[in-house]
């Protein structure tokens, strides 16, 4: 489980980070059925894909670490599912976006509970490895 998690944060990390790059980048044209949204969203866009960057490079941060910090993984995994909570105000308000948001609603309050579940998984594989070892040694 500790590899899991480790995979799962670089990923992640690197997922998260590609994403905002390509939303400073394209702006608007970055997000699926927006269109011509304007002037406004597209800046808005672009600082949030920048603000992406930085969230993934939290991950990437987070899966450097000896252990992963079950910590940063929870409040990190919290930031995400809270993505897909607006999701669904978003949805409740305004009704059913194009498809592809549909779907990254589903990742977006899905994965959160993994995280939850491996958050601690490197560090209690850490505890068990030290407690393992004889006294004496």
């Amino acid at each position: 489980m500790a590899r899991a998690l480790r995979l799962l944060a670089q990923l992640m990390g690197w997922t998260c980070a590609a994403i905002g790059l390509l939303h400073v980048a394209l702006g608007n044209a970055a997000i699926p059925g927006a269109g011509s949204a304007g002037t406004t969203v597209d800046s808005w866009g672009r600082f949030m894909g920048a603000i992406f960057v930085g969230y993934g490079l939290a991950w990437l941060w987070a899966a450097r670490q000896r252990p992963i910090p079950a910590r940063a993984v929870r409040w990190l995994a919290g930031v995400f599912l809270l993505g897909g909570v607006g999701r669904l105000l978003s949805l409740a308000v305004h009704g059913w976006p194009q498809w592809f948001q549909v779907a990254l609603a589903v990742i977006e309050l899905g994965l959160p509970p993994v995280f939850f579940w491996l958050a601690d998984a490197e560090e209690r594989t850490l505890r068990t490895n030290v407690e393992a070892v004889p006294a004496g040694r």
